[in-house]
């Protein structure tokens, strides 16, 4: 029952529990998820995002043409927005006991998406489109993994989630813009 969560009993053992394994920091005995496969799912997670923020550098620098400036520009916010989601990845698998792969060996292996430079303003597009599906179909995989087993992860993985799905649709809308 749920008022029983709140009995002297049960805060006292909460309590108990809550002085074991003080060197496991935010892991507590209710972290229900196999840590070490969370901390895959994240750094391959990581890696997907240190190759969309290269990518998206790379088009922000090389995007040319009649509606270049503008896209080059999107370009640029959609890395700087990456690059965050990468330093959030990072930051919770450091806190659940991991160690964050920022390696560049082995980089796209570990990625999800690929790194495909675009030889035009519309191609640029196109890959980055094709990149974000991907971490779409990504991220969904890994929240539904997660389930209530890590409920902060997953919850991150949502946010993370919800600004991929805006990072699509603003590349949508520019595919028809600059395709047209």
């Amino acid at each position: 029952m749920k008022s029983e969560l709140v009995h002297a009993d049960n805060i006292k053992a909460l309590r108990d529990r809550a002085r074991q394994h003080i060197e496991f920091g935010a892991v507590t005995p209710g972290y229900k998820a196999d840590r070490p496969a969370v901390i895959k799912l994240l750094n391959d997670a990581l890696a997907t995002e240190l190759v969309c923020v290269l990518r998206y550098r790379r088009h922000h620098f090389m995007a040319s043409g009649l509606n270049a400036q503008a896209v080059a520009q999107e370009f640029l916010q959609h890395a700087n927005e990456e690059q965050a989601h990468a330093d959030q990845i990072a930051r919770r698998i450091v806190q659940i006991g991991g160690e964050p792969d920022f390696s560049p060996e082995g980089l796209l292996t570990r990625s999800h998406s690929q790194y495909v430079a675009g030889g035009t303003l519309l191609e640029m597009i196109e890959e980055d489109l094709i990149a974000e599906r991907v971490a779409i179909d990504s991220y969904r995989e890994g929240i539904t993994y997660l389930g209530d087993d890590d409920t902060t992860t997953r919850r991150m993985l949502e946010a993370i989630l919800a600004m991929e799905e805006e990072h699509a649709e603003d590349l949508a809308s520019l595919l028809k813009e600059v395709g047209s």
